[in-house]
């Protein structure tokens, strides 16, 4: 039965699959503290949603309702849902120097957004050291605050908790229920957060770039830096380049809408307000941390976040959006026009219509599921606040996590709203077209660069 299913549809499946188990385990009475808030399975089975799907959105905080096993067991879903189930039992397998059939390596193949099969184990092993080894140094460095601040046991839990979480851009935290507004002048906390949403958002095909970039560097110092650039992967430089140009854009128009607001930034001193400015420009890139209350902020600033959410970030990592390499062709498309070319051109290399197309394709089916999920949402909860009804909706979908405060005020339907939303934005929209319209293995076919024949989107 389940070899008669797409590689798609068992992409698919792995996530149902996760987020039963995690439900039912969250669920138990073991996994709770004695005098914590009542819950039901339905919020448990919102937040292993909202876990596997790294999204953030919670209808009960972790730090009230799971003990020191439930917290636990919510670390193993996030770090599950970041890399994918997939990925788990494909290094488990390689782990036990056991081999994986065809049919297994395609599917391995479109968890991990590669075009092709080579090296495909090799690969798959430095996305875990990537991973394990960026998620031990951010969490020391988190250590050096919170060890202090809650003693060498919590603090060192509470301080892996945090890193792997803002790797996965899961946006959970352990620390109370307004996120991280205690500390959002704390530079230590607020960077090291910043620097894991970023590295996991880039993607594990920039990192590996990254790395090799630097050993050439390293290997032919003598010899012009340039040199060292020549064989830099086209894709990951357009995710570089699109990455600083949102960050730094982001954080200097958040600044400048939000710098006389007294209940955000408005009585920090300059270096602080940019420092905020800045969490939220790169948190909004999926990750669901928040340092202010979105409810305190001007319009125009959540605006300027909901968009940012629809961008995301880079492909082939754990962060969510119609990613920065869809928008950077939507860009490149609209400069072309303007210029009156006739072909969309990255660094001299054409980008084929094949691919603008499935970018369009994809734009056009997050929009149109948003569109549908906060129709919905309206329709059902016509008591609560349009405005922070669309913020849900898009937080969810882009997977980012953030929320005006809204999210517990959600009756059934809309929450069950939500949680398809973070289902469709995790999983991806071409991934969800393919697995409901086809069953014919090598179906999942992804925008492709034509100068680099590798993953945009997914």
């Amino acid at each position: 039965m389940i070899n008669r299913l797409s590689v798609t549809q068992k992409l698919v499946l792995s996530f149902v699959f996760v987020i039963i188990v995690g439900s039912s385990l969250l669920s138990l009475p073991i996994s709770h503290y004695v005098n914590s808030p009542e819950t039901s399975y339905l919020d448990h089975l919102f937040n292993t949603v909202s876990m596997v799907c790294v999204t953030g959105l919670s209808v009960v905080p972790v730090s009230k309702a799971y003990n020191g096993l439930g917290q636990i067991l919510s670390m193993l879903l996030m770090q599950t849902g970041g890399l994918g189930l997939v990925s788990l039992v494909a290094f488990s397998t390689y782990t036990l120097k056991n081999k994986l059939g065809l049919s297994d390596q395609d599917l391995l193949q479109s968890a991990l957004s590669r075009d092709s099969q080579k090296d495909l184990k090799s690969y798959l092993f430095k996305v875990y050291k990537i991973t394990f080894s960026i998620e031990a140094m951010a969490s020391l460095v988190i250590m050096t605050d919170f060890i202090p601040r809650f003693g060498l046991g919590h603090g060192i839990f509470n301080s892996l908790f945090l890193a792997v979480s803002a790797f996965c851009n899961a946006g959970f935290d352990n620390l109370g229920s307004n996120s991280l507004q205690d500390y959002s002048t704390n530079p230590t906390i607020n960077l090291a957060v910043a620097f894991l949403i970023m590295s996991g958002s880039l993607g594990f095909a920039v990192w590996i770039d990254l790395i090799q970039l630097m050993r050439r560097y390293i290997k032919d110092r003598p010899r012009n830096w340039k040199l060292a650039w020549r064989p830099f992967n086209n894709q990951s430089r357009l995710v570089l380049i699109s990455t600083g140009c949102l960050l730094l854009g982001g954080t200097l128009l958040a600044w400048l809408l939000e710098m006389d607001n007294s209940k955000t930034i408005g009585t920090l001193n300059v270096w602080q307000q940019l420092l905020v400015s800045f969490f939220q420009t790169v948190t909004m890139r999926t990750a669901g941390f928040a340092t202010i209350s979105y409810t305190n902020a001007d319009f125009s600033t959540n605006l300027l976040f909901m968009i940012q959410m629809i961008i995301g970030g880079g492909p082939g990592g754990t962060a969510g959006g119609i990613k920065v390499t869809t928008a950077s062709i939507m860009f490149l498309l609209f400069k072309s026009e303007l210029s009156g070319n006739s072909s969309v051109v990255f660094r001299n290399r054409i980008i084929s219509n094949k691919t603008i197309l499935q970018a369009f394709t994809v734009i056009l089916f997050f929009l149109t599921m948003l569109f549908v999920g906060y129709v919905i949402l309206l329709e059902t909860n016509p008591t609560l606040s349009p405005l922070g009804l669309l913020f849900e909706s898009v937080s969810a979908i882009a997977t980012v996590g953030v929320s005006m405060d809204l999210t517990p005020n959600l009756n059934n339907l809309g929450r069950f709203v939500i949680m398809a939303l973070m289902f469709i934005g995790r999983v991806g929209p071409i991934t969800v077209i393919l697995s409901l319209m086809t069953k014919k293995k090598n179906m999942f076919l992804m925008p492709q660069l034509t100068f680099q024949s590798a993953k945009l989107f997914y």
